[in-house]
């Protein structure tokens, strides 16, 4: 079926759901590159006022990929019913209930979780910046592992202390680091610059008995293939969060070497696996996921699909496994995808409203390229429209530098500067610990005496 809108006298058809999400969409590199992107801004402004008309059921009865051809479409498939109250809405109806006051906090969460999330997509096509950003602000996720993320009143952060060499030493004392200054609480992630289970086994066992002997209530990851860790826990390593990157479509997935039966498995042997440990919180999530717009595009695996509707889709694959993290690597695939400042700071706040109306805890790595039209106060400007929109965490880099990965993201003084300006605090049980020596919780930076003992206190009770 072919949906149509005029524009001062111009006519405009769009074939199908795909083509119409795909002209709807607000500029974007990757979509240039793909060739569904929009030929004039008139046209992209027809599509929006065809798409504000299009019956939400319409996500459900019109697959953009035929579930018999993929795997992820078949997961996702919805029925009808599952909209509720919701079910007679057109996509424009939906934009104003959402930002208006008919439905309440809790219908807009309920709903949203059983949201198709292509409808979730062309949602955040309609809205602007202020729009993403209010809309995100009324949703709260919250998780739980060692310790609860997502609450009101609460920004985390995850510690990213990489290493281009994977020195475990150098990426403990980058960890203490972030400690002392307030981060930490989301998760201590570190992305290994190699593949060996060994070098992983050795990352997850130094960072457990930080974790453990200090008591710091938080957890560790290390971003290896699943297989690497899964092959990590085999061989006896403490493993807290299982990481893996997915995407939007069967074949995108397969470009990363995973699929949906090794997600589901992988997530049951680490829940055994803290069953067996203990020291975890009652009913606590596991797994922790990494999207990004253009993943799928990059690996010739979009079918078609605009980037926004394809990191949608991923979000609907990260919403199978209930997880306890969830992030967008937004400018972290380069210019091709996102060229410039403009577009990455949109895909960040479309990113973070699609996967909070789905129902997930969401973090954005606020980050450019080298080769990016964008610098630190791009960062800076995305990093407080999210903080306005209730993101859950950030990535505390040192320096906002990443060593290994060689791209820009944000710091642990930017992750407290957000902090004290909107009177936010980190993870609760995490921020008693910080009270307990002393730390400031983050919202202010000890001085050069505190820092040092802190710091020395912890690299002491870590034993390495």
């Amino acid at each position: 079926m072919a949906y149509q809108a005029t524009i001062r006298s111009e006519r405009f058809v769009f074939a199908d759901l795909r083509e119409l999400l795909g002209r709807a969409s607000e500029e974007k590199s990757g979509d240039q590159l793909a060739g569904v992107a929009a030929h004039s801004h008139r046209q992209r402004a027809a599509a929006k006022v065809a798409l504000a008309d299009v019956p939400l059921v319409d996500f459900v009865n019109k697959p953009l990929l035929c579930p018999d051809d993929d795997a992820v479409s078949a997961a996702l498939c919805h029925d009808a019913g599952q909209l509720g109250a919701w079910n007679s809405l057109t996509v424009g109806e939906l934009r104003e209930r959402v930002l208006g006051d008919s439905a309440g906090v809790d219908e807009i969460a309920r709903q949203g979780r059983m949201l198709p999330p292509e409808a979730a997509a062309a949602l955040a096509m309609l809205m602007s910046s202020k729009d993403l950003v209010y809309g995100a602000s009324r949703l709260r996720v919250v998780t739980r592992c060692r310790n609860t993320l997502g609450q009101w009143g609460v920004l985390g952060a995850r510690i990213q202390p990489n290493h281009p060499s994977d020195d475990v030493g150098a990426i403990l004392l980058a960890t203490v680091e972030g400690l002392v200054l307030g981060s930490g609480d989301a998760v201590i992630g570190v992305n290994p610059a190699s593949e060996s289970v060994d070098t992983v086994g050795s990352i997850l066992g130094t960072l457990d008995q930080l974790i453990s002997t200090a008591g710091i209530p938080t957890q560790a990851c290390c971003l290896a293939h699943i297989t690497t860790q899964l092959a990590a826990l085999n061989k006896g390593a403490p493993l807290d969060l299982l990481f893996q990157s997915v995407a939007g479509t069967e074949a995108a997935n397969r470009s990363f070497g995973i699929d949906l039966a090794l997600l589901a498995e992988g997530r049951e042997r680490v829940r055994e696996h803290h069953q067996k440990r203990g020291g975890f919180l009652p009913e606590h999530q596991v797994m922790y996921f990494e999207t990004g717009q253009g993943s799928a595009l990059s690996a010739e695996a979009n079918h078609g699909m605009d980037q926004l509707t394809c990191e949608a889709r991923a979000h609907g694959v990260a919403r199978l496994f209930d997880p306890f993290l969830v992030n967008s690597v937004v400018g972290f695939i380069g210019p091709e995808y996102l060229a410039n400042e403009r577009q990455i700071t949109r895909a960040g706040l479309e990113d973070h409203f699609v996967g909070k109306l789905l129902g997930l805890p969401m973090g954005v790595d606020v980050c450019y390229t080298n080769h990016a039209d964008a610098d630190q106060n791009s960062a800076e400007n995305l990093l407080l429209l999210l903080t306005a929109a209730g993101c859950n965490y950030f990535m505390g880099v040192p320096c906002s530098d990443d060593v290994m990965l060689n791209y820009q993201s944000t710091s642990h003084h930017d992750i407290a500067t957000a902090r004290r300006l909107f009177g936010l605090r980190p993870a609760p049980e995490f921020a008693s610990w910080l009270e307990g020596r002393g730390l400031g919780l983050g919202l202010t930076t000890p001085g050069n005496s505190a820092l040092g003992v802190a710091m020395r206190g912890l690299l002491e009770a870590s034993g390495v």
